[in-house]
């Protein structure tokens, strides 16, 4: 049965927008109150097959979300909030300690905030006081969140910085968006010309490297489109970090927590950063970030960084659960990764060859994206077919998020059962053939 917008969601929807500010909202009319599984019910019961992972958040299951819930409620009785950057606690400590297992050799510095937003702000700091340098770097499309440090770092819409400036100093340079190379390049005859680029341009004419504190990269960009780089690319990122003493900071914020089939994304590209960020999916659900970095970079004076609920008891009780559960489930996790990732890329790329408006499919492990296009040769982005294509698949029963100008994201749970994966994927090609139908007239 098709789901149906009743006047119970109508009704909560009127309510929000007289009382609520405007923040970022999907097209659809979706009003959640519950999941479980791979399915998502809003108020009135309707039922949804889940490829958002609510925005990449309850990436490993409903078991590890269970969990976390039976850890959470014990500590709400226990203890709420311990006030863990003036007092001390053992909860977030024991997590920290597993958390820096999961990282290359040499991570040992671990912060608690309650967003990527606020782990990229610290990210931001921390690599300003250890290099003593004021300059940022980070990509064109990328997204590092809104509050005005990370802020400074976005650059993937107009929307997000508009009328917000003055920004601290921050330099943007092009990101390896292959399918839309700025330089009307293709890979690999490109030579990596983004990164010559780099070198050539903001490195020489623009900010001196030995003033610049870090760059900030996400190994694959989220919200800017869904963009895999190359391989070269992020590898040429290190070198030039490498070469003038720059952290690198890796924002695994959407991508890291097993989304690509490893726990952190750099991981695919044979690369390590100096400074990790991670949100969302660590604590399923509850506010949760965490900045990552080599011990060796060093530590920061008392009082030049904090927060309030950092740390935070029963977010630390959550995580405890769902890192527990994914250590020992990995190497399930991982096959069950590749197995799903191979079955919707071919399911993707059966589709871009059937349709014109399907441009591109790209990613990587179970963080995929599919960017459609008025035509294969204009690649005029389709704006309104992508609306369609995500109103059309939430009246049929499934929830899907966009990105950039006009991709869908396909991230579901990353222990979604083969059975509902294709019914979701007969939803989407259901709906990606009808706008396919309407851009062609």
């Amino acid at each position: 049965m098709k789901p149906r917008t009743t006047a119970r969601i109508k009704g909560i929807i009127e309510r929000d927008r007289k009382v609520m500010f405007t923040t970022t909202r999907v097209p659809y009319p979706f009003v959640p109150y519950r999941a479980g599984a791979d399915y998502a019910y809003d108020v009135s019961g309707n039922k949804f097959i889940d490829f958002s992972s609510f925005v990449s958040v309850y990436d490993i299951g409903d078991n590890a979300i269970a969990a976390m819930r039976v850890a959470a409620k014990k500590q709400i009785d226990r203890l709420i909030h311990a006030a863990f950057t003036d007092y001390y606690a053992e909860l977030p400590v024991i997590f920290a300690e597993k958390l820096v297992n999961k990282f290359p050799k040499g991570f040992g510095r671990v912060f608690f905030s309650n967003s990527g937003t606020e782990a990229n702000e610290a990210a931001l700091k921390f690599s300003r006081l250890f290099t003593k340098r004021q300059y940022a770097m980070s990509f064109y499309n990328s997204f590092h969140g809104r509050t005005l440090g990370s802020l400074s770092l976005t650059a993937s819409r107009n929307v997000h910085r508009e009328h917000f400036g003055p920004f601290p100093n921050a330099i943007h340079a092009p990101y390896a968006y292959c399918y839309r190379c700025p330089f009307g390049e293709e890979y690999p005859g490109c030579g990596m010309a983004c990164i010559d680029y780099i070198k050539k341009y903001p490195l020489s004419k623009e900010v001196s490297p030995g003033e610049i504190s870090s760059i900030f990269i996400e190994p694959m960009q989220g919200e800017g489109g869904y963009i895999l780089p190359p391989k070269e690319f992020v590898q040429g990122i290190r070198e030039i970090a490498s070469d003038n003493a720059i952290v690198l900071v890796a924002d695994e914020v959407q991508s890291g927590y097993m989304r690509t089939g490893t726990f952190l994304a750099m991981d695919n590209f044979g690369v390590e950063a100096d400074m990790y960020t991670m949100a969302k999916a660590i604590a399923g659900g509850l506010p949760m970030g965490a900045t990552i970095a080599r011990s060796s970079l060093g530590d920061i004076p008392a009082g030049s960084h904090a927060n309030t609920f950092g740390g935070n008891l029963v977010a630390a009780a959550a995580a405890n659960a769902s890192l527990d559960y994914l250590n020992r489930n990995e190497a399930r996790l991982k096959s069950g990764i590749k197995k799903r990732s191979a079955m919707i890329f071919k399911r993707l790329n059966d589709m871009k060859e059937r349709y014109e408006i399907v441009g591109d499919v790209r990613g990587i492990g179970m963080m995929i994206g599919v960017e459609l296009v008025r035509s294969k040769e204009s690649k005029e982005p389709a704006v309104s077919e992508s609306e369609e294509v995500l109103k059309n698949s939430f009246e049929n029963g499934l929830i899907l998020l966009p990105a950039g100008m006009s991709t869908i994201r396909i991230i579901p749970p990353l222990t979604i059962s083969i059975k509902d994966l294709e019914s979701g994927l007969d939803i989407f090609e259901d709906a990606v053939k009808a706008a396919n139908s309407s851009a062609i007239r």
